[in-house]
């Protein structure tokens, strides 16, 4: 595998998202640079996280402290400490349900009144090599207007609501909060951005909603990123193709045009799709066509696990952003009209340049 060499070296690499879709980006990249930094999004309120927000009102840990994770260092010195903040206690206890890693980033938070100061504790104890930085130190909560008209307040709300599940027309916050400074030095900085994989709905496009951060992405100069969801999900992106993915972008970042856009194009075995559709998800449809009225590039490759739950491959996924780095931006044309020959590029992972259409 190619590396860009020695720690504290390589392209400054910004991940936007949260969850699982930006850890495993950020294990995919950390092998070929340390300059990562991850933009995290800060509107959970599920599950243990969301415990602690109503009961202490505390900032939501869940997606810091996965990307956290990713970047810290797997040895004998930092494993115990990983697979205790790992643990997720369960029974019938008081404690059911709540993650050690939510409830240690409670107490460091709690000590300090500082979540910045919580997250640079936290990441000397596990070694990390890049930063984790909060999209916004202000609160707010995530809110959704659905087609019938119905508004669902709460993260965690749209995400499992229940039948009927109408569309959600749009998403919007309760409060009007601004981009932490460090999150939009670091774009400014950047030389590629990365946006997904993840939710859309709840983990990718309300970091847009964040006061400065549309400006930021639209102002910057580095190779844009966007990483296509493999799977659609119930109740949020139903039907949608890849192209559907980078048109709500679009509208969210105030028309914001990418670079490229990394589309999968393995399909999974049978059993595994069946799993999904029982769950109402069905494989992501890679409209070629259409995704280049969108961006310029198209890397398009086997990403895809062949296991339950499906994922993107880490090292895949990172090879593929490392090849679009090197390539960097591809010449824009009219947005509303497909490329030209000459003008737009395609990336086969089994060539090593970057190749007109």
């Amino acid at each position: 595998m190619e590396s860009f060499g020695t720690k504290g070296r390589g392209p400054k690499i910004v991940a936007i998202g949260g969850g699982t879709g930006t850890s495993t980006i950020l294990r995919g990249l950390r092998e070929h640079t340390a300059n990562l930094t991850a933009i995290v999004t800060m509107f959970d309120s599920g599950g243990s996280t969301g415990l602690l927000r109503r009961d202490y009102g505390l900032p939501p840990f869940g997606d810091l402290r996965q990307c956290l994770l990713a970047l810290g260092e797997v040895n004998e010195g930092t494993r115990p400490i990983r697979d205790a903040l790992e643990f997720r206690f369960g029974g019938e206890s008081s404690l059911n349900g709540h993650s050690v890693g939510n409830l240690f980033m409670a107490a460091l938070a709690s000590l300090s009144d500082d979540l910045e100061r919580c997250i640079e504790q936290l990441s000397q104890i596990l070694q990390v090599q890049g930063r984790v930085l909060p999209v916004t130190l202000g609160k707010a909560d995530l809110c959704a207007e659905l087609e019938d008209g119905r508004i669902i307040h709460g993260e965690t709300h749209i995400d499992l609501r229940t039948a009927p599940l109408p569309r959600i027309r749009r998403i919007f916050l309760d409060n009007a909060v601004e981009a932490n400074p460090r999150a939009l030095q670091a774009i400014a900085e950047a030389e590629a951005i990365v946006i997904g994989p993840g939710d859309l709905y709840t983990s990718i496009l309300p970091i847009f909603l964040v006061q400065g951060m549309a400006e930021a992405l639209s102002a910057s100069r580095a190779t844009r990123i966007h990483v296509c969801n493999l799977m659609t999900k119930l109740g949020e992106t139903d039907g949608f193709k890849a192209s559907d993915f980078l048109r709500e972008l679009e509208h969210y970042t105030g028309g914001t045009h990418l670079d490229w856009a990394i589309v999968n194009t393995s399909v999974p075995p049978g059993t595994v799709q069946t799993m999904y559709e029982d769950e109402g998800a069905q494989l992501v449809e890679a409209d070629m066509d259409a995704v280049r009225r969108h961006v310029n590039g198209i890397c398009a490759a086997s990403l895809a696990t062949d296991h339950l739950p499906l994922r993107h491959a880490p090292d895949a996924l990172g090879a593929a952003v490392m090849r679009i780095v090197r390539a960097g931006r591809v010449r824009r044309c009219h947005p509303m009209k497909p490329p030209a020959h000459g003008n737009f590029a395609a990336l086969d992972l089994k060539i090593p340049t970057c190749q007109p259409s």
